[in-house]
């Protein structure tokens, strides 16, 4: 059954940063500037970027698209910003839209202001990425180690600001546990959270690595990988058969398959045979089967 609480914080979700500050910082948001809030135009290079900035090396090709979706319909939505004593500005939120106009040629861009501390800054940030944006796995989980070293939050207060639960927190930690060579394949998308989370069964760093090159070479699924793993922790249980490699799929059926998994953040199967098949989409629970019908703009409320 869906209680209110629930439903508040379902609607919370993908309706713009605002809707989300009230419930994600510790104290009262301080008030917007003078101009109560309103879009005003920003130099902009007079814009330092996002210090607390989650993402990686952003893709240049989607970049580009962006730069000329806004050279013939200019910045729909304008970026955050919050004012500095020497004049600038340092970015909180938007920063794709803001080196998206730099290469568009823009000499300003619609901004609003706010004056926030460094920690509502971090967690505007971060809250943005993770709502709106598809964060790899690792960056997700460095994301969350930010929060921890510099602010000092519990797994539970990041759970709160971040809308997750605190056992996701808490796997994205772990994340950072796998060994640097492991976490580059999560990055890279070569290996999904699924794989990297059975990966983390093993104690030692070597038997994660082998493992993990195993899982690419043979593209074993996160069932097949989970199998393997146990098999060599407890051989005793049942004889390890080998894993067969899974059929393979056409490159831009993986790739429609990637990207429906990174926005949704959860796992998307496509079967498809020639021109024609299913998309089965995954989820475990009521608020994951909700976030779907919100993204796909289904409404149960009228």
């Amino acid at each position: 059954m869906t209680t209110a609480t629930d439903d508040t914080k379902r609607r919370a979700l993908g309706k713009g940063l605002d809707s989300l500050l009230p419930r994600t910082h510790l104290g009262p948001m301080p008030a917007p500037d003078n101009e109560g809030g309103r879009p005003r135009e920003v130099p902009i290079d007079l814009i330092d970027r996002n210090p607390f900035q989650t993402r990686g090396p952003m893709n240049q090709d989607q970049l580009a698209e962006l730069a000329a979706s806004i050279t013939a319909n200019g910045v729909v939505q304008p970026v955050l910003l919050r004012p500095q004593a020497n004049g600038r500005f340092q970015l909180i939120a938007g920063e794709r839209r803001w080196r998206a106009s730099e290469l568009a040629g823009k000499k300003t861009i619609p901004a609003i202001l706010r004056q926030v501390s460094d920690e509502q800054a971090m967690e505007i940030t971060i809250v943005e990425n993770l709502q709106r944006a598809d964060l790899n796995p690792m960056e997700q989980a460095r994301a969350f180690e930010r929060l921890s070293r510099e602010f000092h939050m519990t797994q539970e207060q990041m759970a709160q600001r971040t809308g997750k639960d605190r056992a996701t927190v808490a796997n994205f930690l772990r994340l950072l546990k796998l060994p640097a060579t492991v976490q580059a394949r999560v990055e890279s998308g070569e290996l999904t959270f699924g794989h990297a989370r059975a990966l983390l069964a093993f104690e030692h760093a070597e038997e994660i690595e082998k493992a993990a090159k195993r899982a690419v070479v043979l593209s074993l699924s996160v069932r097949q990988i989970e199998s393997y793993v146990q098999g060599l922790l407890h051989p005793e249980r049942k004889p390890r058969k080998e894993p067969a490699p899974e059929v393979q799929i056409d490159p831009n059926v993986r790739d429609a398959q990637e990207r429906l998994q990174r926005a949704l953040g959860l796992k998307v199967t496509i079967e498809d045979k020639n021109g024609r098949g299913r998309v089965i989409i995954e989820y475990s629970k009521l608020e994951d089967f909700d976030a779907i019908m919100e993204q796909m703009g289904v409404s149960d409320r009228g």
